[in-house]
């Protein structure tokens, strides 16, 4: 009797375990995916059980609630920078940017219980680091009319977060509380790689999972070749032997995908994007959303795991490599900001689609596009993921922002950006470039009038700035994070992203009557400017029949001009 009550007690903490360690997923045979309150609950529940898992509250979001961080470790160490040290590789996993597609979320759950009840072994050189769900206002807003097209869960969460926003759109702009809150998760972690857990639209096929990978020459050097000719290729080869074949994310445009398609663009507006600005080596997997939860939850959960066995098993090399290439970027002269895609170099990739074939629609009575699931196909495709650079800009030796553009400064700072105030007023000579040309496009993005097309002038002047002003040497890990967001012409610039519109208004004016008599006594001291507008007048018949136009010719002419009109206030020291 004694003997079997001692055998009870030593079952009863597993018994329990078992009985609160199932998730809604698996209760309803792969069909639901849980509330949010349901997913914080069973993380909490997971955390006290076992010691490997912790759950922590970091940074507030939009929707008041915090975003948490988990941490799975088999030594039950969750100290950071004790981790690195040890030589262990994190790997950072988000789920539910877009809480519509909540297939991360159950199968990073899944994981971490199979993890803690040994059915999946943790290597002990992976510290795992899990976002339960990023988007809680998105998780918060469920239903089950969202994403029509997709095939389960019953219900879902919404794209959009409080605001409104697509925060896979916020990294770099950072308009959410969520993005401001990644981004000191993501600096505290220095994560060797990253993964966001997606589900697809578009195109019907055989794949259940496809991958989107951070553009291998964006990434650049030794990285972007490891990634290209080994991460990539081996992520298909496990796969493979769990039974999967991954092929990249299909991004096909216009015609169906059995022509092949060009290699996904992620800049640094995305995650996968904004994790290359810091040598991190980031995946977006995409499930297929014609496919049932179940199966797309089960994929990801193989995919993750697949993961885990290669950066285990080439950890050192993954380490090595981001620290020579953190230690490049210090020193290195010019960084390329802008790339174009090479539409001439593709390679051939195995593709299981369903023939595409047109009907007459019962709606309209025009011809639509339909898949033939009864006309499978197993071919070869192009597909161009080759990308070139298309602009370098040479490193200054530093930046100099003045303190008035403090929303600017502030998101530097976020990002552990070195800067130091200056100490006292003084004249530094610096490169100063004049926005000589951009285009703001029509319709809003994301809150936003994205500008693009821009080209710029550049001079050497001798310039006062004040104490409190900001001095960010070019010496330092965020060397590249900074050329692509403080250089006007990058794609997803803070300049793009409008944080600078400000300089783009003329502030000063003049009244036609009185400034007539000031330009025509400016003129007669001025011939050189007097030659010039009868030049312009001369060959140019719109602007010789404009007294208006003459008039401002005269007065951007003149001292009287407001310098800050176009002038980009990020001033970059180059001696």
């Amino acid at each position: 009797m004694q003997r079997n009550l001692i055998l009870l007690f030593v079952l009863l903490p597993f018994l329990g375990f078992n009985q609160n360690i199932t998730t809604r997923f698996e209760q309803s045979k792969g069909t639901e995916t849980p509330t949010y309150s349901e997913i914080i609950k069973w993380w909490e529940k997971l955390d006290a059980l076992s010691p490997m898992v912790k759950m922590q509250a970091m940074g507030p979001t939009d929707a008041g609630y915090p975003l948490h961080l988990i941490l799975v470790s088999t030594d039950k160490n969750f100290d950071i920078a004790a981790a690195k040290a040890k030589g262990k590789s994190i790997i950072f996993i988000n789920n539910g940017i877009h809480p519509g597609e909540p297939d991360g979320i159950d199968a990073s759950m899944l994981l971490v219980r199979d993890i803690v009840a040994n059915k999946y072994r943790l290597p002990p050189n992976i510290l795992l680091a899990i976002i339960p769900v990023y988007n809680i206002g998105g998780a918060l807003n469920r239903s089950k009319n969202f994403r029509v097209d997709q095939n389960g869960p019953v219900e879902k969460g919404f794209r959009g977060n409080s605001q409104n926003l697509d925060l896979n759109r916020d990294f770099i702009k950072s308009d959410s509380k969520e993005a401001r809150s990644f981004a000191q998760i993501f600096h505290l972690l220095n994560p060797d790689v990253f993964v966001d857990n997606h589900v697809s639209n578009g195109a019907d096929y055989q794949h259940i999972i496809t991958l989107l990978t951070t553009q291998h020459n964006k990434l650049g050097g030794a990285m972007g070749t490891f990634l290209n000719e080994k991460f990539d290729p081996s992520l298909t080869t496990l796969m493979k032997g769990k039974g999967y074949d991954l092929v990249p994310y299909v991004n096909h445009a216009g015609d169906t995908p059995d022509k092949g398609w060009a290699e996904y663009w992620d800049s640094p507006r995305y995650s996968t994007g904004y994790a290359a600005l810091w040598n991190t080596f980031g995946f977006m997997p995409e499930t297929h959303m014609l496919k049932s939860y179940q199966q797309r939850v089960k994929a990801t959960y193989f995919l993750l795991q697949s993961f885990i066995e290669f950066t285990a098993t080439n950890s050192k090399e993954i380490t090595a490599l981001r620290a020579t290439v953190f230690k490049q970027q210090q020193w290195q002269t010019s960084f390329p900001i802008s790339w174009k895609w090479e539409k001439t170099k593709s390679v051939m990739i195995p593709f299981k689609g369903y023939e595409a074939a047109y009907k007459q629609s019962e709606i309209s009575g025009q011809q639509r596009l339909y898949y033939n699931r009864e006309k499978p196909l197993n071919i070869k495709v192009p597909f161009y993921n080759t990308f070139l650079d298309s602009l370098n800009v040479t490193k200054p030796t530093a930046y100099i922002i003045p303190q008035g553009w403090w929303k600017v400064l502030d998101l530097l700072k976020l990002n552990g950006v070195k800067m130091e105030p200056l100490k006292k007023d003084t004249i530094i000579e610096v490169e100063a470039y004049r926005i000589e040309k951009y285009t703001s496009s029509n319709r809003p993005f994301e809150g936003h009038h994205l500008n693009s097309g821009v080209q710029v002038s550049s001079t050497l002047k001798k310039v006062g700035f004040r104490k409190g002003d900001y001095f960010i040497p070019m010496n330092q890990m965020a060397n590249r994070f900074l050329m692509e967001t403080l250089e006007p012409q990058g794609e997803d610039s803070y300049f793009a992203w409008n944080f600078f519109d400000a300089i783009l208004g003329q502030k000063e004016g003049f009244s036609d009557y009185v400034f007539e008599e000031t330009a025509t006594e400016y003129l007669k001291s001025n011939p050189d400017i007097k030659k010039k507008l009868d030049q312009r007048r001369a060959t140019d018949s719109a602007f010789a029949k404009s007294g208006a136009a003459q008039l401002n010719y005269i007065f951007q002419s003149s001292p009287y001009y407001e310098p800050a009109h176009l002038l980009y206030p990020v001033y970059r020291v180059v001696k």
